[in-house]
């Protein structure tokens, strides 16, 4: 989608948009083509996926780790 569109019925001003897909766009997880004068924003669905089985393995690490803690606080 363009900036346009995805700002369309949010409070998220366009230029706040373009700065986080600019910063998405550094990491791998948009890509950007241009059409006309506009810019089509598109997602990379391998990068994301990426991303989340990261995410998962962290969040996995410190659940383990408050699990730890907690087992060592009550004893």
């Amino acid at each position: 989608m363009s900036i346009t569109r995805l700002a369309d019925g949010t409070n998220v001003t366009r230029q706040a948009i373009r700065k986080h897909l600019e910063v998405m766009r550094r990491i791998g997880l948009v890509r950007n083509t241009r059409r006309g004068r506009e810019r089509i924003w598109q997602l990379e669905q391998r990068r994301l996926k990426e991303a989340r089985n990261c995410l998962e393995l962290i969040s996995k690490q410190w659940d383990e780790a408050l699990g730890r803690l907690k087992k060592f606080v009550e004893e």
